[in-house]
């Protein structure tokens, strides 16, 4: 496995929401990123993303570098091989199990074997993703919070396998992108999404059953519990794709605490997906 001090190329793999954000992350903490999707068009938007969120950050004066020359460490592309040059990777792909398999698989063949390789999943187990490899032992989860360069954690989850050296390093290197971190065992949902989810599902329900509006569900909670959004506001800023996606994950798993929201449900398959979309709970420009 290598050291910290070894790692000069991150790569990302996918380049959506969280991995773009990843790949700003580390290309702002001085790495030079690939990172990696399968169509070009993905790739472009994802770049474009990356450039959006630095010129906003610049505007406040939060970066320590010119915008121009952290955009510049980061390479897109659509070849798996280019990972060959890879010393730590992260994957970012979508919340499918079968998918982040295949993705594991072929990154155990282009990869050097001391290579960690990391999955931003958030509620699917590492030990399953592990096992698609045959260096079970150097796979961890590195979950990120969205968004990505915004929010100070990162949640390191340790899998079966997965060997104290590795889970050392992965608390190393997320705190080198200016993260702090937690520690959670490969259960479902982890830390954050096994408590998260339910917390925003009930959220949606009274919204459904008339508790109360979405403005002053969200202002309860906030002013209430002293969190910086409700959970209607929040599942829009996740996308409530991602909510559906996890809660049925954990409803699977853990049982009917964990059933997601219907309303949920009904903006899912109308394409109201939140922020990303611009419309969700609440509607964005």
């Amino acid at each position: 496995m290598r050291e910290l001090s070894d790692i000069d190329v991150v790569g990302v793999v996918g380049a959506g929401t969280m991995g773009n954000g990843i790949a700003q992350v580390a290309a702002t903490a001085g790495y030079e990123v690939v990172m990696r999707d399968i169509e070009t068009e993905y790739v472009e938007r994802g770049l474009g993303a990356v450039d959006d969120s630095l010129d906003r950050l610049a505007s406040k004066d939060a970066l320590d570098e010119d915008p121009a020359a952290i955009r510049d460490r980061i390479e897109g592309t659509t070849d798996l091989g280019a990972f060959a040059a890879a010393d730590v990777v992260v994957e970012a792909a979508v919340e499918d199990l079968e998918v982040k398999k295949d993705i594991f698989g072929d990154l155990d063949g282009v990869t050097d074997g001391d290579v960690v390789l990391a999955t931003n999943t958030s509620t699917l187990s590492i030990t399953s993703i592990a096992s698609a490899t045959d260096r079970a032992s150097d796979v961890i989860g590195l979950h990120f919070m969205n968004p990505v360069p915004i929010m100070d954690g990162v949640e390191v989850v340790v899998g079966e396998r997965t060997v104290d050296a590795v889970v050392e390093f992965a608390h190393a290197f997320a705190e080198d992108l200016g993260k702090e971190t937690w520690e959670a065992d490969d259960k479902p949902g982890f830390v954050t999404n096994r408590i998260l989810m339910p917390w925003i599902n009930e959220g949606v329900r009274a919204y459904d059953e008339g508790v109360a509006d979405r403005e002053d569900i969200d202002r309860g909670m906030t002013l209430g519990t002293n969190v910086p959004m409700g959970p209607l506001e929040l599942a829009d800023h996740i996308g409530l794709d991602v909510v559906l996606d996890a809660s049925e994950t954990l409803h699977a798993e853990l049982g009917d605490r964990y059933k997601p929201a219907y309303l949920v449900k009904r903006k899912v398959e109308a394409g109201d997906l939140g922020k990303k979309t611009g419309k969700g709970f609440y509607e964005y420009e």
